[in-house]
């Protein structure tokens, strides 16, 4: 009889959301799941693993990245961002969560949390964008509820009131 031996987990370190976390992951365990399983970051959410949908986007080192596609163990280090990060500690959204619950950019709210890093690394980048800029941003990403129209009123929206303010 072969024995079949354990996966050995590694130990895995970053900021998040500004706080030091120290977790373990299985050398192949995804980021995405990471975040969620092992550091409670629940607006992480998990689509289709592949990176297309966008669901599970979050700021790594500044730059806006699909969490699936990353590997726990490669993010050791890093300084992530999620989206549990925007609104302020008493629970006061941010002006482009504001924008979006203003102009109702949600229904399930399935893939808002990655809309809204991706958001706000373009707006970080370019506090004033251009509407072609921000459906550019917003077209990767997969929302099978609001048919979008909503989602870039609401970006204009913050954008137009000076939006990039506590971003």
């Amino acid at each position: 009889m072969t024995e079949i031996k354990a996966r050995e987990c590694v130990a895995v370190g970053l900021t998040l959301n500004g706080a030091t976390i120290t977790g373990q992951a299985e050398p192949r365990m995804l980021l995405s799941d990471f975040l969620r399983e092992e550091c409670g970051a629940t607006g992480v959410h998990v689509g289709c693993e592949h990176g297309v949908c966008g669901c599970c986007t979050i700021i790594l080192n500044g730059v806006a990245a699909r969490s699936c596609l990353v590997l726990a163990v490669q993010a050791e280090g890093a300084v992530v961002e999620t989206v549990e990060s925007l609104a302020e500690a008493d629970g006061e959204l941010n002006a482009l969560q504001e924008s979006f619950r203003k102009h109702h950019a949600l229904q399930c709210g399935f893939c808002t949390p990655g809309i809204l890093m991706s958001l706000t690394e373009l707006l970080r980048r370019n506090p004033k964008p251009s509407q072609e800029e921000v459906v550019s941003v917003v077209g990767g990403h997969l929302c099978r509820c609001t048919g979008y129209t909503n989602i870039i009123d609401a970006a204009m929206d913050a954008i137009n009131r000076g939006g990039d303010e506590g971003l």
